[in-house]
């Protein structure tokens, strides 16, 4: 699995960049009819939920556990279809797409965290987004009625803590794989004596 993910490193590197962009637009512009906010958000959990499934099949070969990120996919673009098919339903309901969503992705992610630990250096990063997730979800389950500007800032910042990490993860598998396929830092040379 490590090797599969240390090849597809860009994968999950672009998911948190995408992550973070989202993030800031959240942020930015929080004043964004809850609507369009709403809009944003399946565009970015379908996006997020096809490179999990594309990601998942490129583990598949060899790994019994593949399944776990295709269901985070799953979840994803089910959850960015119902949005984007249905921005007129209720704030509430909308709230609470989004917060079972954050909720599942965080779990499978926790999961898949715990699963790397012997494998990987820092997998902390997929556990602590996976945590982000997780958390979030329950404050917006716990908190429906918060205003639509409270809602738009928990999302940007949860969507730039998540984007942080997969991002630092991306960036370490990237690494990693550098170094294994010999493109890392050369050696020190070895003194003849």
């Amino acid at each position: 699995m490590l090797t599969q993910l240390t090849r597809n490193w860009w994968a999950v590197t672009l998911r948190g960049v995408v992550a973070i962009l989202y993030g800031v637009i959240a942020l930015v512009w929080p004043g964004l009819t809850l609507e369009i906010l709403v809009l944003l958000f399946g565009a970015y959990a379908l996006v997020d939920g096809v490179f999990a499934i594309i990601a998942s099949f490129t583990h598949r070969a060899g790994h019994d556990r593949w399944w776990v990120l295709f269901l985070e996919g799953l979840v994803g673009i089910a959850a960015g279809i119902i949005t984007v098919l249905r921005p007129g339903l209720a704030t509430l309901v909308l709230l609470f797409v989004i917060s079972f969503w954050a909720i599942v992705t965080g779990v499978l992610e926790i999961v898949a965290a715990i699963r790397l630990r012997k494998e990987i250096q820092g997998e902390w990063m997929l556990a602590l987004g996976g945590i982000a997730s997780l958390v979030f979800g329950v404050l917006l389950l716990l908190f429906p009625a918060a205003g639509a500007l409270t809602v738009a800032w928990l999302i940007g910042a949860y969507a730039i803590i998540f984007g942080a990490m997969l991002l630092g993860l991306g960036l370490r598998l990237r690494k990693r794989g550098m170094l294994y396929d010999g493109v890392g830092p050369a050696s020190p040379p070895v003194s003849a004596g």
